[in-house]
């Protein structure tokens, strides 16, 4: 529970994301600027996603999980699915 607490601000701006995510694909006419904004929400989402999964790794092996980085969007947009 405790690694719970301490991942939850993470996990928060995950789950507000999402729910702007669901915003945008919710106007149907999509704008070009809420397009540009969604491919934003897209990248965001999985820099917290990697961001989340490093600090889990890092405290599985017994190391400070406040020491994952966000990573560069290049990064993270290259990971295989």
């Amino acid at each position: 529970m405790e690694n719970q607490i301490e991942d939850q601000p993470v996990l928060n701006h995950i789950q507000r994301l999402v729910e702007e995510e669901h915003r945008l694909h919710e106007l149907r006419a999509h704008p070009k600027a809420d397009r540009k904004r969604l491919a934003q929400v897209r990248v965001e989402l999985d820099q917290c996603w990697d961001l989340l999964r490093q600090r889990r790794a890092l405290r599985d092996v017994g190391l400070d999980p406040n020491e994952a980085e966000i990573r560069p969007p290049e990064i993270v947009e290259n990971y295989e699915q």
